[in-house]
């Protein structure tokens, strides 16, 4: 269980909160103000829910006692400023009265299961649950106070530029800038002078010199992200930079010293590029000293739900709509379609919903995916007149579980994610953990 620790010296909103709070699944822990100026102890704590003055010193106090926990702030003063100023004290989600009945506990879920990737001690809004997406956060963690390059590896829609900015923000440079570039985004004919600045001194019809993004993230960190559409010309010059640490604008010969720590993304198989000689492969070994990959939404489970959740408060709030909730259908159907455009999608459709719905509850045909049709099992193991079908069951699942991924199983066994689960449940199979595949090739 979470459990929440409730700082907030009026009585009335301490009742109404710790009701919310309940109502949500949590434990709760109550102190009060003058409580924290003695010593006590938050080791069992998962978060501090606490309204944005507390104590006689303000929010700070509070933030300093948190430490590496995370704290939301609840006020009566819903003011833009405030949320800025909270945030950047260290807060890590700022609500404002009056709260409706499913928004703090989504607070609450988007803190607890995010990464343990913090930056003055706030999570960044990263959220799972599932195996994967732990381990991927763990690795963020250690990786993050390096200067290692890191190759970052997934489906369009997955959150690579999220892991980008954790990278940076946990990073001992996350007081500097944080330049990124969306390589497929520029014209082949431009991006040379976009990342290396551009110096004609000999032409005087063109403009005056310009600095580039290399030199505009110097002692930061540079992004780029769809690094697979960056010209060879241009790989070319950034393996020098990544070699020797200094750049040469375009048209002049003057070296310029920078020092970047460099991220890079791609949902593009790269040794096939580099087989097809559209990517050098001397800098592939250059930006992978460290590869992130991140797991499609279709293989995190019930992390779908986590996300819509998240994905609907925030939707709610900036349409203006009224708090909203998904029917038991709607989440069946989050749960059995395979997201093909991953985490996109899934705002998309969560959107599309929150401004169709006439009321406060999203039917699944509001959220307009088509779960595919199951396709017949197919016949792994020999079943005779005296095996049931559960034993098929059985046989079946701890035979090709550790090959085949949750939605891929039921799929094999004509049933929904939610049966099978359920199945799992009955007949008390442990689920075991998937094996890692490799990067996804580019189906272009």
């Amino acid at each position: 269980m979470t459990h929440v620790l409730l700082v907030e010296p009026d009585p009335e909103d301490r009742r109404q909160l710790r009701q919310l709070l309940e109502k949500g699944g949590f434990g709760v822990k109550e102190v009060t103000s003058a409580d924290l100026a003695k010593p006590f102890d938050i080791s069992d704590v998962h978060c501090i829910v606490s309204s944005s003055a507390p104590h006689p010193d303000g929010y700070a106090a509070l933030l300093d006692i948190a430490g590496s926990v995370p704290v939301i702030l609840v006020t009566h003063d819903g003011s833009v400023a405030g949320a800025v100023a909270a945030i950047k004290r260290g807060a890590s989600d700022y609500l404002s009265y009056p709260l409706a009945a499913d928004e703090l506990t989504a607070a609450v879920q988007r803190t607890t299961s995010s990464a343990s990737v913090t930056t003055n001690r706030a999570d960044f809004p990263m959220i799972g649950q599932c195996s994967a997406m732990r381990e991927l956060f763990e690795r963020i963690a250690k990786i993050a106070p390096t200067n290692a390059s890191v190759l970052i590896q997934g489906e369009s829609g997955t959150g690579k530029e999220l892991v980008a900015h954790a990278l940076h923000a946990a990073s001992t440079r996350q007081k500097t800038p944080m330049i990124s570039l969306n390589c497929a985004a520029i014209p082949s004919s431009l991006i040379e002078a976009e990342l290396f600045g551009r110096d004609d001194a000999d032409n005087p019809t063109l403009d005056i010199p310009r600095n580039g993004l290399l030199e505009a993230a110097n002692g930061g960190t540079l992004f780029l992200d769809e690094i697979g559409e960056l010209p060879t010309d241009a790989q070319a010059r950034l393996l020098q930079v990544l070699r020797e640490g200094e750049i040469r604008r375009v048209g002049s010969t003057e070296a310029v010293r920078v020092d970047i720590r460099l991220l890079t993304a791609t949902h593009r198989d790269l040794q096939k590029l580099i087989t097809s000689e559209q990517f050098r492969e001397d800098l592939y070994y250059r930006l992978n000293v460290v590869t992130l990959d991140i797991p499609p939404l279709r293989e995190r489970d019930d992390d779908v739900l986590l996300l819509a959740d998240a994905i609907l408060v925030r939707t709610t709030r900036k349409l203006a709509k009224i708090s909203m909730t998904f029917s038991a259908d709607a989440r069946r159907a989050m749960l059995d379609y395979p997201w093909p455009g991953n985490v996109w999608e899934l705002e998309n459709a969560v959107e599309r919903a929150v401004i169709l719905c006439d009321g406060k509850n999203i039917e699944a045909t509001l959220l307009a995916i088509k779960i595919p049709k199951p396709h017949p099992p197919e016949v792994q193991v020999a079943a005779t007149d005296q095996t049931s079908l559960e034993d098929y069951f059985v046989s079946f699942v701890t035979t090709h579980q550790e090959q085949l991924t949750e939605t891929e199983l039921a799929e094999k066994l004509g049933i929904s994610r939610k049966s099978l689960w359920e199945r799992r449940q009955r007949l008390k199979i442990p689920r075991k953990k998937t094996k890692k595949r490799g990067p996804r090739r580019d189906s272009t």
